[in-house]
C-alpha cells in the first residue's frame, strides 16, 4: 500500500483555480473542504481539535464597564492535553503573510492559556506556518495545488508526533534504551544522574593554575564517555582552562578548544605540551640556579634590576580597580623578582620546556602581587588567593604578603610536573596531535568542516558575572599575550569596560549555539551547562536550540558542592550548583510545549514532588526543588512558581512523611499516588517500601502477599497485570528460599535501579 499523500488523496477532484474566484468559497469551506482534511491526515482526531475556542484578551477592556476583549482563534490543537499550535481560516482574498492577519494570530499563540510555539495561517490556496520566537517570516510556506510537496516538512513541524512535554518520570527513564557495552548507540544515551564531584583528586586540573570557572573533571569525563566513544572529535567553544579538552584527550578521544582568553589558551597549551620529564627537571634547575645568583634583595639591586629586565606591560585595568594599569600591582620588589625570573626562563630553547616553566611563573604571578589576599584564620604566606580569583575585581590587599618567590616557583614546579605525569600516557608526542588548541570565537567556527563533531560540552560566561578578558589583564601582560579590541567586541558578556548590553550578550549566545548546531554532526549531542540566574536566559538558549534543529531531551541537576543558605531560603530565585541542559541534533525534532497558565498548576507541582519520591524512593527538599525549577523553566512556569511556591514546606508536610534522619519525604503510609505516574515506577516504588518494611519487621516477602498489599495502591489508573509487578520486583530484589525475595545488596542492582 502506497500512503504517499496526494492532492487527490486529501481534497479529492477540488480545483484550486476556481477557488479565487468562487464567491461562496469563504473562510467556512476553507475550514471544512481544506483544513479539516489536512488536520485528520496529521493525525489529529475529535479529541485534540478544539474550535472557535473563547480567550479573554489578557489587558485590554472596552467600555465604561471594562468589558473583556475575547480572542476566538479557528482552531488550537492539544497534543497530551497541551495545546500544541493554533491556526486561523481566512477566506482566499485574505492574505496570509505580511499582513495585521499574522499579528492577529499570533496573539492567540501567545495567549497565557495557550502558549504555543507555532502559529498557522490557511487562506484556502496558501498555508504558512510561524514560530512564535519570530513573526518575520514564515518557516514553511507552499501553496496548497502543491502540498504534496511540502507534506513531509509539514508533519515535521505539526503531527503530533513533534511534540514533546519536557522530561517525564518514568520507570527506568535513564537507563533503559542504553545498548549492552559494545554496542554503542548515540541515538539511545541516556541522560546521567547527578555526579559525585572529585574536585581535588586529579592533578592535571587541581592546583596547576588558578581560572575563574572550572568544570568539576569527573563530571565532564563522564559525559565525554556517555555521549561519545574512543576516536571521536569533542569541541568545547568556551573552553576555558581546557577540562573538556584534556578529559576528551584522557579518554582516548580528539579534542578542539576554543577561547577567546589568550591567558586561558596559553595555559591549556603550556599544560598538554609533550616534555621529558628529565629534561624539564634540568632546565628547571638551571633557572633556579641563574635566579638565585642574580635575585635582588636590597634597593640598589631591585633598581638595577627594573632596568634590566622588563616588567609587565601597564595594560589599562578595569573600572573599579584600585589601580589604573597592570604594573601598579606589583611592588618595586615583586616586579623586579618576576622580571629576572622570567627573563632568566625565556633563555630555554625548546619551546615546550620553555612554555612549562612560563606555566609554572604564570601561576607563581597569582602569588607574587599587590592583591594577594591571605585567607582568614590561615595567615601563612601562600595559602590565599589574588582578588581577581576571590572577588572579581583587582583590589589591593590590605596588608602586604611578602611571598618567597624561590619557594613558591618550586611549589608551581612541583604541580605542573605531577600533572604532565598523570597525563603522560594519554597525552604525549604520539598523540598530542589529537588536540587542537585555538584561540578563536564561539562564533565564528569556519575552520571546523560542517558536521565534523562527535560531541560538545560547553560552559559558556553567563552574563554580568566575570568579564574574564578585563579580569585576565596582569596575567596577559606578564605573559606578553595580545587582547585586541575585536576580542572585546566578540566577547560573550554583559557589561565589562565596553559596556555591553544585555542584547549583545544574547546574540552572541544565539550565533554560538548555531555555529554549534552546524559543526555537529547529526545523531549527535550537545551538553550546554546553565547556571544562570534569568530565566529569560533559559528561554533563549532552548528557543535557539530549536530554532537552529536541536532536540532538547532532558536538562540534570548537577552540584558543585554545598547548598548556600540563600539557596535554601529563596529556592525559586537561586539555582545552586548548574543544569546540564543536553540537546540532540536529529533530523526530525520535537519541540517543547510551554505548561498552560490558564490552568492551574498546583497538579504540575504535586506531580513533580511525587514523580522524585518515586523515582529516589523519597525525595529530599533539594530534589525536588531541582525538579521543580526545570519543570518551570522548561514548561514557562517559573516566575508563577516563585509566587505560589516560595516555600514547598507546608505542602510537602500536609502531603508527605517526613523522616529527620534521612531528610526525605515519603507517600504518606498505605496511601495512593494522587496524580498519574508511570505505573511500572509506582510499583517500584511501593515494593521497595514493602520489602524494606518487612526487612525492617524480620518477615519473610512471599510474592503473593505483595501483590495483594500493593494492587490496592496503584488502582488510580488501569490495575497492572500480576506478571508486570512479577518483572520490576526482579530488576530491584533478589529470590532466596523456595517463595521469599529480599531487595538486592547494594552492587546488585540492575540498571534500572
Amino acid at each position: 500500500m502506497n500512503d504517499k499523500i496526494t492532492r487527490e488523496k486529501l481534497f479529492g477532484q477540488l480545483d484550486f483555480k476556481t477557488i479565487a474566484t468562487d464567491p461562496d468559497f469563504k473562510e467556512d469551506s476553507v475550514r471544512e473542504v481544506i483544513i479539516l482534511p489536512i488536520l485528520k491526515e496529521l493525525g489529529y482526531t475529535q479529541e485534540n481539535i478544539v474550535r472557535s475556542k473563547t480567550l479573554q484578551h489578557p489587558f485590554l477592556k472596552i467600555g465604561s464597564k471594562k468589558r473583556p476583549i475575547n480572542l476566538i482563534p479557528d482552531y488550537t490543537l492539544k497534543v497530551e492535553n497541551n495545546f500544541a499550535w493554533v491556526l486561523d481560516a481566512k477566506a482566499p482574498n485574505q492574505k496570509i503573510i505580511n499582513d495585521d492577519n499574522v499579528e492577529q494570530v499570533y496573539s492567540y499563540a501567545t495567549h497565557p492559556e495557550i502558549r504555543s510555539n507555532y502559529f498557522t495561517l490557511c487562506n484556502g490556496l496558501e498555508f504558512s506556518i510561524y514560530r512564535t520566537s519570530d513573526t518575520d517570516k514564515p518557516v514553511l510556506f507552499f501553496e496548497i495545488e502543491n502540498i504534496e510537496r511540502h507534506w513531509e516538512d509539514l508533519k515535521l513541524f505539526l503531527s503530533p508526533s513533534s511534540f514533546q512535554i519536557g522530561k517525564n518520570f518514568t520507570y527506568g527513564a535513564t537507563t533503559a534504551t542504553a545498548k549492552p557495552k559494545g554496542d554503542f548507540d548515540y541515538n539511545t544515551r541516556p541522560l546521567l544522574e547527578e555526579i559525585p564531584v572529585k574536585k581535588q583528586s586529579a592533578k592535571r586540573h587541581f592546583g596547576v593554575h588558578g581560572y575563574f570557572t572550572k568544570q568539576t573533571w569527573n563530571v565532564v569525563a563522564d559525559y565525554i564517555k556517555n555521549f561519545s566513544k574512543p576516536g571521536d572529535l569533542v569541541l568545547d567553544p568556551f573552553g576555558g582552562s581546557g577540562v573538556t579538552a584534556i578529559e576528551a584527550l584522557m579518554n582516548s578521544r580528539s579534542a578542539v578548544n576554543i577561547d577567546l582568553n589568550p591567558m586561558a589558551v596559553f595555559i591549556v597549551q603550556a599544560l598538554i605540551a609533550p616534555v621529558n620529564q628529565t629534561d624539564l627537571a634540568r632546565a628547571f634547575e638551571e633557572v633556579i640556579e641563574e635566579y638565585k645568583k642574580k635575585e635582588p634583595t636590597t634597593e640598589a639591586e631591585i633598581k638595577k634590576a627594573l632596568k634590566k629586565y622588563p616588567g609587565p606591560k601597564p595594560i589599562s585595568l578595569p573600572k573599579g580597580s584600585d589601580v589604573e594599569t597592570v604594573d601598579q600591582l606589583f611592588s618595586d620588589k615583586q616586579t623586579a623578582q618576576l622580571g629576572l625570573l622570567k627573563s632568566t626562563i625565556k633563555k630555554q630553547t625548546n619551546e615546550n620546556i620553555r612554555n612549562s616553566l612560563l606555566l609554572m611563573f604564570s601561576g607563581l604571578v597569582t602569588k607574587v602581587n599587590l592583591t594577594y589576599h591571605t585567607t582568614p584564620n590561615k595567615p601563612k604566606a601562600g595559602q590565599g588567593d589574588c582578588s581577581a580569583f576571590r572577588y572579581y575585581r583587582y583590589r589591593i590587599a590590605p596588608s602586604h604578603v611578602d611571598v618567597d618567590v624561590m619557594y613558591y616557583f618550586e611549589l608551581r614546579f612541583k604541580k605542573v610536573r605531577e600533572a604532565k605525569k598523570e597525563m603522560e600516557y594519554f597525552i604525549n608526542e604520539n598523540t598530542i596531535s589529537n588536540a587542537q588548541i585555538i584561540k578563536g570565537t564561539a562564533t565564528n567556527l569556519k575552520f571546523i568542516p560542517k558536521e565534523s563533531i562527535d560531541y560538545i560540552y560547553t560552559d559558556p560566561p553567563y552574563g554580568k558575572k566575570i568579564p574574564y578578558l578585563d579580569l585576565s589583564a596582569m596575567w596577559n601582560a606578564w605573559l606578553d599575550l595580545e587582547v585586541t579590541e575585536q576580542d572585546f567586541k566578540e566577547e560573550a558578556i554583559e557589561g565589562g569596560e565596553h559596556n555591553k548590553s544585555k542584547n549583545e550578550y544574547n546574540e552572541l549566545i544565539v550565533q554560538s549555539i548555531k555555529e554549534m548546531y552546524r559543526v555537529l554532526k547529526f545523531d549527535r549531542w550537545l551538553s550546554f551547562v546553565f547556571a544562570h540566574k534569568d530565566p529569560e536566559f533559559w528561554h533563549l538558549i532552548i528557543d535557539t536550540a530549536e530554532n537552529c534543529g536541536f532536540e532538547y531531551v532532558g536538562a540534570v541537576p548537577q552540584k558543585n558542592g554545598q547548598t548556600s543558605f540563600k539557596k535554601r531560603q529563596n529556592p525559586f530565585t537561586v539555582l545552586s550548583g548548574q543544569l546540564i541542559i543536553n540537546f540532540r541534533k536529529i533530523r526530525n525534532p520535537r519541540s517543547i510545549m510551554k505548561a498552560n497558565l490558564g490552568m492551574d498548576i498546583a497538579e504540575i507541582v504535586m506531580q513533580t514532588i511525587e514523580g522524585v519520591i518515586a523515582k529516589n524512593n523519597g525525595g529530599t527538599l533539594e530534589q525536588i526543588n531541582d525538579e521543580l525549577i526545570i519543570k518551570g523553566l522548561e514548561l514557562g512556569f517559573l516566575d508563577l512558581l516563585k509566587k505560589e511556591y516560595s516555600d514547598l514546606t507546608p505542602i510537602l508536610l500536609e502531603n508527605f512523611d517526613y523522616n529527620e534522619t534521612t531528610e526525605q519525604f515519603t507517600i504518606k503510609k498505605n496511601t495512593k499516588f494522587q496524580t498519574h505516574l508511570d505505573v511500572r515506577l509506582r510499583i517500584k516504588y511501593y515494593l521497595i517500601s514493602y520489602l524494606r518494611r518487612m526487612e525492617r519487621e524480620n518477615k519473610s516477602s512471599h510474592f503473593d502477599e505483595m501483590v495483594l498489599a500493593i494492587l490496592p495502591l496503584l488502582k488510580n489508573g488501569t490495575t497492572p497485570e500480576s506478571q508486570t509487578i512479577l518483572n520490576v520486583l526482579e530488576d530491584i530484589a533478589e529470590h532466596i528460599g523456595q517463595d521469599e525475595w529480599r531487595l538486592k545488596r547494594e552492587g546488585q542492582t540492575t540498571l534500572f535501579d
